[in-house]
């Protein structure tokens, strides 16, 4: 059986207050193409298909029109992520499309999607993501007393129901798709915490017994532990500056007669490379960073003192620039600042300012300003409280 394990896709976020959607939608569609493409039987998306729990209505349309476009080919099998709103997300799924299988109710874990090939039966285990505090009674062995406040509590308690309805199953293979946070995986700077009790990690031998593990959660593409039989695909896109080396990709996965998995990582579309300029503001505009002009671009001018227009000129330059800073390059050889008391002469504190944001101390001109709109102010305020 050909699997597609795909996740993280967050509809909806912003880059640094990029709009995002369109990229997205490409996505989406390089994806169907995909899949049907490569003849892939199921199509397993591993959480976090939204930003939020209230998406914005136009990535719930791509969504469902993506969906749609899967289910003529093939099979999907879709859990909610910590991003996703469960109740929201898996609203309908009784009555959707026999194609399209929304797994997102604890309650319903260790019931699975069963489907077939020419080697014969498998099972597929939906995890959706398991909120300690929201499902260790419900998860729990003997009622009333919960399970210990952990994922690593309540994901194992999730694996005994999967193992136990695989016990009744002989010879079936078996694939799970959780959203977790496995022991051993690397992760990015732009996932959600999801700490709860000190205790954010799974470790990898809770999904002993399975024939594959499909994760979402980590969004760089990455096996856990010696093989593939556990693995994250990571998210579609770039959501951070830190994620920029990232190679983004969609994972292929042939799961044979025997059980045994061989992968393919096929590499996902870049709609902007990101890229991170350090330079004077004269290397930026002798053309010296010309080939990162496209690119999504997290620019420092380093110049000692601040340019004048400086984020106008670096923007004719780097149009699609996200963020722009003035770091001088000796800013870590300067005195730390003086700490501000009540004591503290305000025109000093002002010139201090001026000499931290700029890399230069005021001239006697600024000075003669910044004293005049000190006692300018100064006098509003008296004449305030005396009324």
């Amino acid at each position: 059986m050909r699997i597609l394990h795909t996740g993280d896709w967050h509809l909806g976020r912003t880059l640094l207050g990029a709009d995002l959607l369109a990229h997205q939608a490409a996505f989406t569609d390089f994806l169907v193409d995909t899949v049907r493409a490569r003849a892939v039987d199921l199509v397993v998306i591993a959480g976090d298909v939204y930003d939020r729990a209230i998406p914005p209505v136009d990535a719930v349309r791509i969504l469902s029109r993506t969906l749609e476009r899967l289910a003529e080919t093939a099979t999907v099998v879709l859990t909610p992520g910590n991003h996703d709103s469960a109740a929201r997300l898996g609203f309908g799924a009784g009555v959707m499309h026999d194609r399209v299988r929304i797994l997102a109710e604890p309650a319903s874990i260790g019931t699975p999607v069963l489907l077939a090939d020419d080697a014969g039966p498998v099972a597929v285990h939906g995890i959706p993501y398991l909120h300690p505090d929201l499902t260790r009674y419900a998860l729990a062995a003997v009622p009333d007393e919960p399970l210990a406040r952990s994922h690593q509590a309540v994901v194992g308690a999730a694996m005994e129901r999967v193992r136990a309805d695989l016990a009744t199953r002989p010879g079936t293979r078996s694939v799970v798709v959780a959203h977790a946070f496995v022991g051993g995986a690397e992760p990015s700077d732009s996932e959600q915490d999801i700490r709860v009790g000190g205790v954010d990690m799974v470790s990898a031998s809770v999904f002993d017994g399975v024939d594959y593990v499909a994760l979402g959660h980590l969004h760089g593409p990455q096996r856990v532990g010696g093989d593939d039989r556990i693995r994250y695909a990571g998210s579609p896109l770039a959501f951070s500056f830190g994620e920029r080396h990232q190679r983004k990709s969609v994972t292929l996965v042939d799961l044979a007669a025997d059980g045994t998995v061989t992968v393919e990582l096929v590499p996902a579309p870049v709609p902007r490379r990101l890229v991170d300029v350090r330079a004077t503001i004269d290397a930026i505009e002798s053309g010296a960073h010309r080939a990162d002009a496209d690119a999504w671009v997290r620019v420092a001018v380093t110049d000692t003192v601040h340019p004048e227009r400086m984020y106008a000129r670096v923007k004719d330059h780097f149009p699609h620039a996200l963020a722009i800073t003035h770091e001088p390059a000796d800013r870590a050889e300067r005195a730390a600042a003086r700490t501000v008391t009540a004591t503290s002469d305000p025109v000093e504190v002002a010139a201090d300012f001026v000499a931290f944001a700029t890399g230069a101390a005021p001239s006697d001109d600024d000075r003669a300003v910044l004293t005049e709109a000190y006692e300018a102010a100064a006098l509003a305020m008296h004449d305030d409280r005396g009324r």
